[in-house]
C-alpha cells in the first residue's frame, strides 16, 4: 500500500477512519524505534504537546470546528524555525545556550493555524550550510538508497525528508536557499517545493542568505505540496488540476545543469524525457548563457558567504571550535569580501534574473536533474576533498533557480531498486500556481 497524502489522511480524518492521536501515536512509535533513524531526524520530539494537540483537533473535528481539513496531521519542523519556548539550535551545539523562542515563526504559526500538530525538531546540516546532509554533532540520518550501506540524506533539511520518507511525520517544513528542500527530496524520493521567495515570510528562522532564502515543504506529492505551500503563503487552498502533458513548452537547459551527469542520473533523466516526448510534450535544449554567470558571481563565495558571515562573525569569534569545520570555513569565505565586492553582485544579479527570464519565457518551465549526482555513501564523506566535490555537485543545478529569484519543485522519477533521481521544474519567479500544475501532470505521468 502506498504512503498516505495529506489528502488521503484528511478524507480518513473527516470520514472518522482514523484520529489524529493515532496518527500521532504512529509517528511517535516510528521515532522511538531502535531499529529506524530516529535518533538521527529528530533532535526533539515534542510527545506530550503534539498528543494534547491531536487530542484537541480531535475535539475540535468532532463539533464541526477543525480549523481546516488537515487539522490533525502531524510534520515535522526543521531546527531552522523558532518555536515558542523552545531553543532553536539550527543544528548546531554553538546556540545550545541562547534564550528559548518568544514566539513562533510565522511559517509555524500559520501551519499550526492550520491545525497541523508539530512534532517535533528536525536534524540539518549546521546552520544550513551544505548540500549533503551530514551533521558531526547530532550524527546523520540514513537516507532512502541501500539503507544497509547507510547513503546520505541531502541537505540541509536532512532529517525533513528522513522523515516523511519512514512515515515520521505526514509532511515537513524546510528551508532552500541552494537546494535544501529540493535535494533531500530528490535523494529521498519524495517531493520538494521551493517558492518564489516573497511568498513566505523569513523571519523567526535562523539566516543562512537572506538574499537567497525561501522557506518551503517536502512531502509526498506535488498535492501535498501544494496544500502546505499555500498554508505556509497564508493563501487560501486552490483546486490543483493537473496540466495535460500533451502540449506542454519544456526547456531543457544545456548550459551547466546538464554537464558531468552521473550515468545513473543521466539515464533515468532521458527515459523520462522521452516518455513526456511521447506523450506529446514539446521538449527543447536550449543555451540558458545568463547561467555562466554564476559561478563568476559565486567566485568569492558570493550572497551567502557574504550574508552568512555578517550574521556569524561575533558567534564565530566566540565559539568558532564549536562549528563543524566545513561550515565555519565556509562562512569564514565572507570575511575576505569587501562592500565592493558585495555591492557589485547586486546589479549583476538583476542582470541575470531578467536575461534568464526572457530566454525561458517561451516556455513553460524548465525541466533537468535535481541533482547531477545520486546521493553518496555516508563514509565516502570522510575525506574532505570528496565532500566538497560531492556538495558542489548536489547543489549546482538547485542553485541556478535560488539565484534567479525563481520557483522549482523537484519530484521523484526513479523505479523500485533504482537509485533515487529527481527531476526538477523550475520557472521565473511569481509561476508557482503554474509550476504545481505542471508537476502535477508530469507526476502522474511517471507514476501511470
Amino acid at each position: 500500500m502506498s504512503a498516505p497524502t495529506l489528502a488521503s489522511l484528511a478524507a480518513d480524518l473527516a470520514a472518522g477512519r482514523t484520529t489524529s492521536r493515532k496518527l500521532v501515536e504512529d509517528c511517535l512509535a516510528k521515532i522511538a524505534d531502535p531499529n529506524g533513524e530516529g535518533q538521527r531526524v529528530y533532535l526533539h520530539v515534542d510527545k506530550d504537546a503534539a498528543l494534547a494537540a491531536a487530542d484537541a483537533m480531535d475535539a475540535l473535528r468532532k463539533v464541526g470546528a477543525a480549523p481546516s481539513r488537515f487539522a490533525g496531521i502531524p510534520v515535522s519542523i526543521k531546527d531552522l524555525f523558532d518555536i515558542k519556548g523552545q531553543v532553536t539550535r539550527a543544528g548546531s551545539r554553538a546556540l545550545d545556550d541562547s534564550a528559548p523562542a518568544v514566539a513562533d515563526a510565522p511559517a509555524v504559526a500559520r501551519l499550526r493555524a492550520a491545525g497541523f500538530i508539530l512534532i517535533g525538531r528536525t536534524n540539518m546540516v549546521e546552520f544550513a550550510y551544505s548540500g549533503i546532509g551530514t551533521n558531526p554533532h547530532y550524527g546523520t540520518p540514513k537516507g532512502a538508497w541501500k539503507r544497509e550501506v547507510g547513503h546520505v540524506p541531502g541537505g540541509s533539511s536532512s532529517g525533513a525528508g528522513v522523515s516523511v520518507l519512514d512515515g515520521m511525520a505526514h509532511a515537513a517544513l524546510g528551508t532552500d536557499t541552494g537546494g535544501s528542500c529540493r535535494i533531500p527530496a530528490a535523494f529521498n524520493g519524495i517531493v520538494g517545493y521551493k517558492p518564489t521567495q516573497r511568498r513566505v515570510p523569513l523571519d523567526g528562522a535562523v539566516p543562512l542568505s537572506f538574499t537567497l532564502d525561501s522557506i518551503g515543504p517536502l512531502a509526498r506529492s506535488v498535492a501535498c505540496c501544494a496544500a502546505m505551500d499555500a498554508v505556509l503563503a497564508g493563501e487560501p487552498e486552490f483546486e490543483l488540476t493537473p496540466r495535460a502533458i500533451k502540449g506542454m513548452r519544456l526547456a531543457v537547459p544545456t548550459t551547466i545543469a546538464m554537464d558531468e551527469l552521473d550515468s545513473v542520473v543521466s539515464e533515468i533523466f532521458e527515459r523520462t524525457i522521452k516518455l513526456l516526448t511521447e506523450k506529446g510534450a514539446l521538449i527543447e535544449r536550449i543555451e540558458v548563457s545568463s547561467f555562466n554567470d554564476i559561478p563568476l558571481m559565486s567566485s568569492k563565495g558570493g550572497f551567502t558567504a557574504a550574508e552568512s558571515y555578517a550574521w556569524h562573525r561575533e558567534l564565530l569569534a566566540a565559539k568558532g571550535d564549536v562549528y563543524d569545520p566545513r561550515v565555519s570555513v565556509r562562512i569564514a569565505r565572507g570575511e575576505t569580501q569587501n562592500a565592493a565586492d558585495y555591492i557589485d553582485l547586486l546589479p549583476m544579479r538583476r542582470s541575470l534574473i531578467a536575461r534568464t527570464e526572457a530566454t525561458i519565457a517561451p516556455y513553460d518551465a524548465l525541466v533537468m536533474p535535481t541533482c547531477p549526482i545520486a546521493p553518496p555513501t555516508i563514509a565516502e564523506m570522510d575525506d574532505d576533498k570528496v565532500f566538497a566535490k560531492k556538495n558542489l555537485m548536489a547543489l549546482r543545478n538547485c542553485t541556478l533557480i535560488n539565484m534567479i529569484d525563481g520557483c522549482a519543485i523537484s519530484l521523484p522519477i526513479s523505479r523500485k531498486d533504482e537509485a533515487p533521481v529527481g527531476l526538477m521544474l523550475a520557472a521565473a519567479g511569481g509561476s508557482d500556481r503554474r509550476i504545481f500544475e505542471l508537476a502535477a501532470g508530469v507526476e502522474k505521468a511517471v507514476r501511470g
